[in-house]
């Protein structure tokens, strides 16, 4: 059976030439037709297994071919099996002796047992016996796919179902009856059971329904192919409940045969009674319709299985016998309007003189009058809408009988309709007229009345705006014009669009009455520009004018790429923007995706193609013809990868891997990734035209594993195998013949292991360091070894010692240096150089240190032995601080357990519920953009007054002016609209844009407030246009950076003092929300929660605010306050919870109390709608007959030193467990105000003043207390710390990491750009970029937001917790900073709670700089498209006449500096822009003032 066909050489001809005299020879040569084709192949191996014929093939590329071949020795499946990529499989191929259901085959490097099927992956019989695999068979008793000998039995008939018998007998079962009857009884069921199944007499059998439910099942006698088995019915009870609005239930049984369920079918359960409740509108009909045998009751309104149940009246047996509605169309009703509705019945004979309901539905129910046995009348329907229109359903019920209906088979409706309602010009009112509705325009839409005569026609068509601006000669352009009054219907404006003389033609499915027209414009003679005029009996003309433009190509660049696509081509010309739609076709029929296009370019990504050739390239807008360029792409042969060294990595990537290859020139982009354990895909590099290199991924484990290579974005694939058709559909997407074998990293010590290694400065340093045994075999050029920042200078390296030596000198500034050495991605600090002085300065330290010990020791005991009470109160204080140390210590190590023990259930319940409470787009932009910067917005930025709901929560709205409708008279509106449009086509025009602003920051009384009020009202007003704002904000930056060179440059961005520095700040803002949101949002709210819950596990005051757990110094408590934990079970009626137990401390206060629990209660609602504590009660019940209401001050109130004490729980004397009910309260406890602003003179919390002048005479316990040490309680400081530290680690990663998926497009652009001018003004210092990169983002974004998260999150943020984010920021600014910290013993804690970790901080910081510096840098192309898409995210969301209107009160309070330097602006001059700017105030002023005072 020949497999192929190969060459012999003459030599080999020679049969038996190496044995014999005399060589064979042939008369008749054998002959034979190859029954399969394939390159490549290397050996063979031949099974008979049943009726089938299986044939292994070993590949020169490491790859196992079965191939199954039937009788006619047709190919009927083959499965292709991967040994060894690249490895040729040796000719010699044998079956194990011992088990033939495995092969042997050997490659160049190895030896392989491979089993002959993998039957295990086919779940089902159909599946096994389908896949042709002569191995596989359905052992049908264990129902799974299996080897002939892997099945019980299978040597007996029926066991087994081999793959030559077909899917056709795999096991299937018939249900008899196939449909029960809720309501009847059933003695048994009939199973039909067919298929290759052994005799199942006197098996242990049972029906099993599921959920453990099963019946005894029975076979009568033996058989073979077809069973019949007697099964019980599950028992009624256990019936499964029926699915809503559905009048039956499919049940699934199984036969189960010594414990497996072998074959399975399904049977239903109806009930005809249900069907009324499912059809209540058509039950009747739907009983009679119904596939079960139903019956109608027309006495009992009801649907029966058995008619014996029916009265004697004459019952339906036919749906079109039923009682029932004929729909007949009506006239549409205005709201409001009373009308009789006739309504048609047929077989209601029976029902007449009933006494009968109209119903329309929402409790909308009306008399019904009989008019003889086939009409009733709706009497005086009266119908109320609030919508333009509503559709109301007719249905005649039994009066007193609601859920007796006649039946609707098709529904009859009354539509309702409010003339005043979606109609808001004249044209959109009377074209209602067409759906019938009366309506008359007169100061509105009305209601016509009676007697009013037939409307007139409407003003002149108003045409507000033009999309696009311009088109090509042949037409074919969607010209979209929207306004008011654009015609009642299209025939008005069928033919009266026009662009100057050429016609444009409506299209019908984008008409919108009124407001937009759609149109596709004609062919123009040659190029002209025009206004567009809309004529419905007056005529309306735009302001802006359509241009006809030609637009040219003339060339393409590359011209050539890959045949397997996704070449990145940019075609050259002019006016290719024009026009509102582009194709861009290869060979006239492959689209060319992503396009992107401006006036001179267009640039997209090319389809594959079939054959390496050249194929023109169509340029072709509106669908018409093709522009003319003659541009040709040539599709050349794919790149070609041949090899890949090394092939081994270590498990942490980053090793230098080396692709050869062919026809690299074409490659655009590349990257390499592993499958199943890589890590993120890595960008290689390309070098020429045959080499390539690419760091390796990291990757999960110590394997081996296939790589891929993705050249221009498509998945690089084996061409060969590919055509030949060697691989499976899934081999083939993979296509890859190179693997990496991932090692362990490296390990390294030094030569001794120690960790320290000292070193005299000015001394020659080599270093010895071991290298522990690997199989990685790198080179030595893949070492590096740094001391500190210093390169070490490798000089030998072996299999276990690399020596390497230091030339230069190592500064001693930092006294210890850390020794690294670094592989690829893997780094290992293995040991720490120590910088020592001579030994003679040691030994006089040493000296002089036990001199002053020795001193130390005398004075001591002299002191003693002079004040023996002294004595007993300094150890008395050396105890305390023993005993502080280990309560920190205790503190530390429980808090942080505690606490993160707090914060996973915090976590997961985030996960369960509404998640974080993050702010909508617009209000994070509000509160960002307008903190305090316009008294405008200070006055309307108050909230409304909170209202409760039911439910205790209360609602509030943040209103602001940028929210909301512009509030302006109607009489102004007109010209006011006019004037805001053309001061916004100012404002989008750049010459004017720039000299605005720098005419107004030129003025002295322009403060600062002024500025960042502007800045922000610009950022509104372009926020659908981000890449023209960016434009603007880069030429005034450019402007500031001019000035800030010819004076101090690092001095530029540190403060906001300018109006670009607020834009800035804004652009900042809105570019790097989705980043706020999607990866710092969470460990930002993780560590606020963090921190709330940290201060509350402590005793706070009430009054002063001081707590005994902070990290800001000014707000902690320096007093040992005992404060024991009380849990108490709480029940309140609001956010969603009933009871709760509720954790506080014994020390709390009723109203911090309150507040912990609104807290337990509502944590799942934005703190917006959170009650507040003065609005709810709190009752103690003390008994079954005792309850109290519990008050921070009442009658039982202590009295201290003249001071009323706050009442606590301790107070209360309140136990642990105790039951509390908390209430909604409708009169508010105002005696005490906030409890913060209380005069401390009469009123304390915990805490007495501790001024002696004020109160000389103090108790004996408090003049105890002072004696301690306030300072000793600083540590708490640190506990506080250590507590939070995790947290804000994962907050500052998350803000200094770039994601893969999302790398911050708009930081690299920016940072691209302050580098860009920083390079023009030959600005070199590093120090500079460092400071400018830190003043544009961290300290003007991310600060701002660390401080002030209420304008991310709808959170309540305390002036505590505003303390602790003060000393965070101030830590996150030193991290940005580059300047030393100068620390000493006098230095303020808020800098030294930090310090040790701001070093690590500031590497993080270095590191986002530097990884921001390699991203690959973004065009203007790229950069506008992401600007594009972040406008029209957010598009909608601002009212930009309400921003114009404000930039207008600027712009009229200077207007004669801002005419003065349009005027002296050459540009504004020749386009007479200050012309344009007095029609914007000539349009303005007309009664302006009057109009916002009235507003």
């Amino acid at each position: 059976m020949p497999l192929g066909c190969q060459q012999l050489q003459p030599e080999q001809l020679d049969c038996g030439a190496a044995h014999l005299q005399h060589p064979l020879s042939i008369l008749q040569p054998l002959k034979a037709t190859p029954v399969f084709r394939a390159p490549g192949l290397s050996s063979v191996a031949v099974a008979s297994v049943s009726n089938y014929t299986v044939v292994f093939l070993g590949t020169v590329s490491g790859r196992l071919l079965k191939i199954n071949l039937n009788e006619s020795m047709q190919v009927v499946s083959r499965r292709v099996v991967t040994v060894a990529y690249g490895e040729p499989v040796h000719h010699v191929m044998q079956f194990d002796p011992a088990d033939p259901g495995y092969l042997y085959l050997m490659t160049s490097h190895q030896m392989v047992r491979v089993k002959v099927a993998a039957c295990a992956v086919h779940s089902t019989c159909g599946d096994c016996v389908g896949a042709a695999d002569a191995y596989c068979g359905w052992c049908a008793l264990e129902t799974r796919c299996t080897l002939q000998q892997d099945c019980a039995n299978s040597s007996q008939q029926h066991f087994w179902t081999s793959a030559s018998e077909g899917p056709g007998r795999c096991p299937t079962m018939t249900v008899l009856p196939a449909e029960i009857d809720v309501r009847q009884e059933y003695p048994g069921m009939i199973l039909q059971i067919s298929g290759s199944l052994p005799s199942l007499s006197g098996m242990e059998m049972a029906c099993d329904y599921g959920n453990n439910i099963r019946t005894v099942a029975r076979v009568p006698g033996p058989a073979f192919g077809h069973q019949i088995a007697y099964c019980n019915l599950l028992p009624k009870d256990q019936f499964p409940p029926f699915p809503p609005h559905q009048d039956h239930v499919t049940v699934e049984m199984s036969v189960r045969v010594n414990r497996q369920n072998i074959v399975r079918a399904n049977f239903t359960i109806y009930d005809c009674s249900r069907i009324g409740q499912v059809y209540p509108h058509t039950a009747c009909t739907s009983c009679l319709s119904a596939q079960w045998p139903c019956f109608w009751c027309t006495q009992q309104h009801a649907c029966v299985s058995n008619q014996s149940r029916c009265e004697a009246s004459p019952n339906p047996t036919n749906p079109q016998d039923c009682p029932q509605i004929l729909p007949s169309p009506l006239a549409p009703m205005p709201t409001g309007g009373s009308q009789t509705i006739p309504v048609h019945l047929v077989n209601a004979a029976l029902f007449q003189n009933a006494a009968l309901e109209c119903n329309f539905g929402q409790e909308e129910i009306f008399e019904a009058l009989w008019v003889n046995e086939s009409a009733v009348l709706c009497n005086q329907v009266m119908l109320h809408t609030t919508q333009k229109s509503q559709v109301f359903p007719l249905s005649l019920q039994l009066k007193g009988q609601p859920a007796r209906f006649l039946d609707s088979p098709d529904p009859m409706t009354v539509e309702v309709y409010n003339c005043a309602m979606g109609s808001p010009d004249c044209s959109q009112c009377l074209g209602r007229e067409d759906l019938g509705h009366l309506c008359v325009w007169s100061d509105g839409c009305r209601l016509r009345g009676p007697l009013q005569p037939l409307p007139g026609t409407c003003p002149a068509p108003e045409i507000r705006a033009i999309e696009p601006l311009s088109g090509p000669l042949d037409g074919g352009t969607l010209l979209t014009i929207r306004g008011r009054n654009l015609g009642r219907r299209l025939s008005d404006v069928a033919h009266g669009v026009w662009i100057g003389g050429v016609a444009c033609e409506p299209l019908a499915d984008r008409y919108t009455v009124s407001e937009e027209i759609v149109c596709a414009t004609g062919p123009a003679p040659g190029a002209f520009s025009d206004v567009v005029t809309v004529n419905v009996s007056k005529e309306g003309r735009s302001r802006e004018r359509f241009s006809y433009v030609l637009p040219l190509v003339h060339s393409l660049e590359p011209a050539m790429g890959p045949k397997a696509g996704g070449t990145r081509i940019t075609i050259h010309g002019s006016d290719l923007h024009v026009g509102s739609e582009l194709q861009v076709l290869l060979n006239n029929t492959e689209p060319c995706t992503e396009l992107m296009r401006t006036d001179t370019s267009i640039t997209c990504t090319v389809p594959g193609g079939t054959l390496p050739a050249p194929v023109p390239v169509c340029v072709r807008f509106e669908q018409q013809g093709c522009v003319r360029g003659n541009l040709t792409f040539w599709y050349m042969r794919n790149p070609v990868i041949i090899a890949i060294s090394p092939r081994r990595s270590p498990v942490s990537g980053g090793r230098t891997i080396t692709v050869a290859g062919e026809r690299f020139h074409m490659v655009q982009n590349v990257s390499m990734a592993v499958h199943h354990i890589g890590r993120q895909p890595t960008l290689c590099k390309v070098l020429n035209s045959t080499l390539i290199t690419c760091p390796s991924p990291g990757a999960l484990s110590n394997a081996s594993a296939p790589v891929d290579f993705f050249i221009n974005g498509r998945a690089y694939a084996d061409e060969v195998a590919v055509a030949e058709e060697l691989l499976d559909s899934e081999e083939a997407q993979r296509g890859s013949r190179f693997r990496l074998d991932y090692l362990p990293d490296p390990q390294f010590s030094t030569a001794k292991r120690e960790k320290w290694i000292k070193h005299h400065p000015g001394e020659p340093l080599t270093l010895v360091i071991h290298k522990e045994q690997d199989s990685l075999g790198l080179e030595s050029h893949e070492y590096r070894v740094k001391i500190g920042q210093v390169a070490c200078d490798i000089q030998i390296v072996s299999e276990r010692v690399i020596h390497c030596s230091v030339n230069e000198s190592l500064g001693t500034a930092e006294g210890q240096l850390p020794i690294t050495i670094q592989v690829g991605n893997f780094n290992q600090t293995i040991a720490t150089l120590q910088l020592g002085g001579s030994e003679t300065a040691i030994i006089v330290s040493i000296v002089i240190c036990s001199v002053l010990l020795l001193l130390s020791v005398v004075a001591l005991f002299v002191f003693c032995t002079k004040s023996r009470r002294a004595e007993r109160y300094w150890q008395k204080t050396l105890l305390q601080m023993e005993e502080m140390e280990s309560q920190i210590r205790e503190e530390i190590r429980k808090g942080f357990a505690e606490l993160q023990t707090d914060m996973t259930d915090l976590t997961k319940e985030l996960n369960r519920s509404q998640g974080i409470p993050f702010l909508e787009y617009k209000h994070f932009v509000t509160r960002t953009f307008f903190p305090k910067c316009s008294s405008l917005y200070e006055e309307r930025y108050i909230l409304p007054s909170q209202t409760l709901n039911s439910q205790g929560s209360s609602q509030v709205q943040e209103t602001h002016p940028l929210l909301g409708e512009w509030k302006i008279p109607e009489s102004c509106r007109p010209n006011m609209e006019e004037g805001i449009s053309l001061f916004s086509s100012l404002l989008n025009n750049k010459h004017f844009l720039i000299v605005f602003v720098h005419a107004l920051e030129q003025q002295k009384d322009f403060a600062v407030r002024d500025r960042c009020s502007l800045a922000s009202l610009l950022t509104i007003a372009l926020h659908g246009k981000l890449e023209y704002y960016t434009s603007i904000m880069k030429e005034l930056l450019v402007d500031l950076i001019d000035a800030s060179a010819a004076k101090n440059p690092k001095l530029m961005l540190r403060r906001t003092e300018s109006v670009v520095e607020k834009m800035l700040t804004n652009w900042m803002s809105i570019c790097m929300y989705s980043c706020l949101r999607e990866t710092v949002g969470e460990p930002f709210f993780l560590l606020l929660c963090a921190i709330k819950q940290q201060i509350n596990k402590g005793s706070i005051d009430a009054i002063t605010g001081k707590a005994r757990y902070t990290l800001n110094e000014e707000w902690l408590l320096r007093e040992n306050i005992e404060a024991k934990p009380r849990n108490l079970n709480v029940s309140f009626q609001g956010c969603g919870m009933d009871s709760l137990s509720v954790r506080a401390m014994d020390t709390d206060t009723l109203t911090q109390v309150k507040e912990k629990i609104l807290e337990a209660f509502c944590k799942n609602v934005p703190y917006s709608q959170w009650p507040r504590a003065e609005d709810v009660d709190l009752e103690w019940f003390a008994s079954s007959t005792q309850s109290y209401i519990l008050r921070d001050l009442d009658d039982t109130s202590v009295v201290e030193d003249g001071r009323k004490k706050l009442n606590t729980l301790a107070h209360y004397k309140i136990p642990e467990g105790a039951s509390l009910a908390m209430s909604l309260t409708d009169k508010k406890d105002n005696t005490l105000g906030r409890v913060k602003d209380l005069d401390t003179e009469k009123y304390f919390h915990l805490v007495l003043p501790t001024d002696e002048l004020a109160e000389p005479k103090k108790s004996h316990r408090q003049s105890h207390r002072k004696k301690v040490l306030p300072e000793i309680y600083l540590t708490r400081l640190l506990s506080t710390k250590g507590t939070l530290q995790k947290f804000l680690d994962d907050l500052f990663k998350a803000i200094l990491s770039i994601r893969e998926d999302k790398p911050p497009l708009a930081v690299k652009y920016f940072f691209d750009f302050l580098e860009e001018q920083a390079e023009k003004r030959g600005i070199s210092d590093p120090d500079t970029l460092h400071i400018w990169k830190t003043n544009s983002l961290p300290l003007r974004f991310w600060v701002n937001i660390l401080k002030n998260p209420q304008f991310v999150f709808d959170i309540d943020k305390t002036d505590h917790i505003d303390a602790c984010l003060s000393v965070i920021a101030q830590a996150f600014i030193d991290a940005c900073s580059i300047s030393d910290l100068q620390l000493g013993k006098d230095s303020p804690t808020n800098k030294l709670l930090y310090a040790k970790e701001i070093p690590e901080y500031r590497k993080i910081v270095q590191r986002y700089y530097k990884q921001i510096h390699d991203m690959t840098p973004l065009s203007e192309q790229e950069m506008n498209a992401h600007l594009a898409e972040e406008s029209r995210k957010y598009q909608n969301e601002f009212n930009t006449n309400v921003a114009m209107a404000e930039i207008y009160k600027y712009a009229k309070r200077y207007r004669p500096q801002i005419m003065a330097a349009l005027e002296a602006n050459p540009t504004a001059r020749r386009t007479q822009l200050q012309h344009k700017f007095e029609q914007v105030v000539a349009l303005m002023e007309d009664n302006i003032y009057e109009c916002y005072s009235e507003a």
